[in-house]
């Protein structure tokens, strides 16, 4: 280990942000596993929902699956699973090579698979709208119907240090939360068009447990904020986009079905626990091999392809259930923090993530024009 490499460890493990991680993330997937636990103990208490088999009809013949952040991880591994229940999957990722190769090892396990790929960076608006014109333009192109019965959000980062979009927005907040939000809003027309039940899926995460108070502003919310202080508080960041992720799919779930009890799109959200995944790659590689050790000891250290789990059970849940939680595999689901159902909180982000979107959509028309 050179000097340099030395410092940066030394510099993490005296931060903040490394001992909200080593302790306050321990505890709150201990507090996940507890209901499980409790759950089991008390078989009254237990909610498990059985994974159905994709909705089909005449006019819908193989179900339209959306995910982001499919070319590695989890969203590769639940591409291949969705895949093979029958879905038609559009794997949605920033790298146009890795999506080839993603699609290539889908196709070598299953000739069948029935995929397209389109580049996308969730963290950019002008992206994400570029995407929608591509897949409606595909639809009408193609023999399928106008419409997706199913949208995983599941692109993420953990970002070490504080980086702009060309937005202006906070690349963290923005992959996470933001770009979640507004590709939910562009699509939901085409979720709605759907003859058939279809379904949103945010992939979020323990660690928003380590959340008891949050601010909801626009800076906050952008992660603009952030310019102003001198260390980025990365942990504290992911925990905020994630709980921010949450209190959106329950605010989503209660605009669509307390006004309107015929909506037949579901909103769930879905948390996969600790996966061995790459999305700790840049910590220094010797502080995420320590901590992947160390989980793995405990056991509580998955693999992709097991901890996809709760994110199938959410996809393949069946089409009534609606604003829960899903976590720790076999259809199980679970109550998130308190703090994730507060109503008040949840109002006011939508209306502030709701006055971003229209910022954003004001600026790209004022791009277009120019």
């Amino acid at each position: 280990m050179g000097k340099r490499e030395l410092a940066e460890v030394l510099g993490l493990v005296w931060s903040v942000d490394f001992w909200r991680m080593a302790v306050l993330w321990t505890f709150s997937i201990l507090a996940s596993y507890l209901q499980l636990f409790a759950q089991t103990i008390f078989k009254n208490k237990s909610k498990a929902y059985p994974r159905c088999h994709p909705p089909c009809n005449g006019i819908i013949i193989r179900p339209l699956c959306i995910i982001t952040g499919a070319t590695s991880g989890l969203g590769e591994a639940a591409a291949s699973a969705l895949a093979r229940q029958g879905f038609y999957v559009i794997l949605a990722g920033r790298s146009s090579q890795l999506l080839a190769k993603t699609m290539e090892g889908i196709t070598n396990q299953n000739k069948d698979a029935h995929l397209k790929a389109f580049e996308v960076d969730v963290s950019s608006f002008q992206s994400i709208l570029r995407f929608k014109d591509s897949i409606e333009k595909w639809l009408l192109d193609s023999d399928l119907h106008f419409s997706i019965q199913l949208l995983i959000n599941n692109a993420g980062i953990l970002a070490t240090s504080h980086r702009l979009t060309a937005e202006g927005y906070d690349m963290m907040m923005a992959t996470n939360y933001v770009g979640a939000f507004c590709l939910t809003k562009v699509m939901l027309p085409l979720l709605r068009n759907s003859p058939i039940g279809s379904r949103i899926v945010n992939v979020t995460s323990f660690t928003h447990r380590s959340l008891f108070d949050v601010h909801v502003d626009k800076a906050t919310v952008a992660g603009k904020c952030f310019l102003k202080t001198q260390h980025y508080p990365f942990a504290q960041t992911y925990e905020y986009a994630k709980l921010c992720l949450l209190l959106f799919s329950y605010q989503l779930h209660r605009q669509l079905h307390l006004n309107d009890k015929s909506c037949q799109v579901s909103v769930v959200a879905a948390d996969p626990g600790i996966v061995k995944t790459n999305i700790m790659r840049e910590l220094p590689s010797c502080v995420s091999l320590g901590a992947f050790n160390v989980l793995k000891i405990l056991g509580l250290l998955q693999s992709p392809i097991n901890g996809v789990s709760s994110i199938l059970d959410a996809a393949l849940a069946p089409p009534e259930i609606s604003g829960i939680y899903f976590f720790g595999g076999k259809g199980r689901t679970i109550n998130s923090s308190a703090f994730s159902y507060n109503i008040k909180v949840a109002e006011k982000l939508w209306t502030t993530s709701w006055d971003l979107f229209q910022e954003l959509e004001h600026a790209s028309r004022g791009t277009s024009t120019s």
